[in-house]
């Protein structure tokens, strides 16, 4: 198959063996020489959710270290760790001052690390636990929702070469004026990532729950099936669409940096899914997978004067509002007058609210509303860049099954319904097996026909 091609093409003996997988990428040969046999490993809540888990994962850590790599790694908050300090903290005040949210939140991440390396020690090897800062991963200065500027790893080096294990705190740093800052939520994988590329990794490796990317969420269609690769195009996609991958940063920044990325399981040694990128030679899968989004609200407003720049002038007060706006359409114009829809987070419509009560009167549209009971429901592929009907098959599929399409959007990879949310588990089932993706050898003609 073209997945396991364009695997076996990039494999590595080295990290093969210290991840236990039949496969491994170690990016483009001009990157090569640059690249460190350092492996970063990043565990999640469940990962580490109490003692045996713990110990689990400090027997996986000593045995990617047998095997002669450095190694790095980035543990999350503990279970409901990081749920329980919130609810603290709003038993304490209805609005916890940010900066003080982020001191008490980077614990979590703090106390799995240490409990981590104490499980190291108890097998025979050192290691050391370092907080963000003393790992040098400086942000700006947006608390809880920090973004990384920079990576300044000479403790990580120098534990390195003290032949030592380094456990660094996920979901953390320093700003550039000193303070602790959280990067939000799922943060824990951007700094695993992040930490690759600015160590030169062989690879990152996120562990987590489950096996790998799958072609649908498995708790909603069974015959989900899991991809051995997949595009970081791919998965930005899927992830911006719904899919509890990984956090959207962290694939961002693994494209961004050429980050040899896998996906596996805490509690199996079955291989993961490669996320990497796209061979322009590859003979590449139509659809991917599907997914959903039930966290979007779609906003209308109506009466919009029909004016140039009036557009521009709401989009523009959204996004100073740090408004992140997905799906955008307009109506053909009446006397005049058109009506501007747009899907958004449903817990930024306070602040969309805000925004546009403010603005009605200047541009002098009627009014807007808010619907909370819509989904987005998405197919994403790179093979459908050169294949045409995929939209049509869509569209057909979800007519038959009694699905109305209230808005639309597609890029060269992906297309995007948003539905009422009653029918986004009857859609995603529909599709998956319209477009055949529980059969890797489907061929295009049976999935087009």
């Amino acid at each position: 198959m073209a997945d396991e091609a364009r695997i076996q093409q990039n494999k590595s003996p080295v990290a093969e063996e210290a991840l236990g997988s039949q496969y491994v990428v170690i990016g483009e040969p001009e990157r090569k020489a640059e690249r460190t046999n350092i492996i970063v490993m990043k565990f999640g809540g469940t990962s580490v959710a109490d003692a045996t888990c713990i110990r689990r994962v400090a027997n996986k850590i000593v045995d990617a270290r047998k095997k002669g790599h450095p190694v790095v790694v980035v543990v999350s908050a503990r279970g409901d760790t990081t749920d329980d300090l919130i609810k603290m903290a709003h038993e304490i005040s209805d609005n916890p001052p940010a900066r003080e949210m982020d001191m008490l939140l980077s614990t979590g991440e703090r106390i799995s690390a240490a409990l981590v390396v104490m499980a190291i020690h108890e097998l025979g090897y050192k290691a050391v636990s370092l907080t963000g800062s003393q790992a040098g991963i400086v942000t700006d200065t947006e608390h809880t929702k920090a973004k990384i500027l920079d990576i300044k790893p000479h403790r990580i080096r120098q534990a390195l070469d003290e032949d030592q294990i380094v456990l660094v705190a996920g979901f953390q740093g320093v700003s550039t004026d000193q303070n602790v800052t959280t990067l939000g939520r799922g943060g824990s994988d951007t700094t695993a990532v992040a930490l690759a590329a600015a160590l030169g990794a062989e690879a990152c490796v996120i562990f987590t729950d489950v096996d790998g990317v799958y072609t649908a969420d498995p708790r909603v269609v069974p015959e989900a099936r899991k991809l051995d690769f997949v595009s970081s195009d791919e998965v930005l996609e899927l992830t911006a669409s719904g899919a509890k991958v990984m956090m959207l940063r962290s694939i961002e920044v693994a494209r961004r940096f050429d980050v040899p990325l896998w996906v596996r399981s805490s509690f199996t040694d079955a291989p993961g899914t490669l996320i990497g990128q796209e061979e322009k030679s590859m003979e590449h899968a139509i659809i991917s997978g599907v997914t959903y989004a039930l966290d979007d609200a779609k906003v209308t407003i109506h009466d919009l004067p029909d004016r140039i720049g009036e557009a521009a002038r709401v989009f523009t007060a959204l996004a100073k509002a740090n408004v992140n706006v997905d799906v955008i359409i307009q109506n053909v114009s009446a006397q005049g007058k058109a009506d501007i829809s747009f899907t958004a987070p449903e817990g930024d419509l306070p602040k969309i609210t805000t925004v546009l009560t403010g603005l009605k009167d200047e541009l002098q549209f009627a009014s807007f509303d808010l619907d909370k009971e819509v989904a987005k429901v998405t197919l994403v592929g790179a093979g459908m860049k050169t294949y045409p009907g995929i939209a049509a098959k869509m569209f057909e599929v979800l007519a038959e099954n009694g699905i109305n399409l209230e808005m639309i959007s597609t890029s060269s990879i992906k297309i995007s319904c948003v539905i009422r949310e009653q029918h986004a588990e009857t859609a995603i089932r529909a599709l998956h097996a319209a477009f055949k993706l529980h059969d890797d050898m489907a061929t295009r003609e049976e999935i087009l026909s």
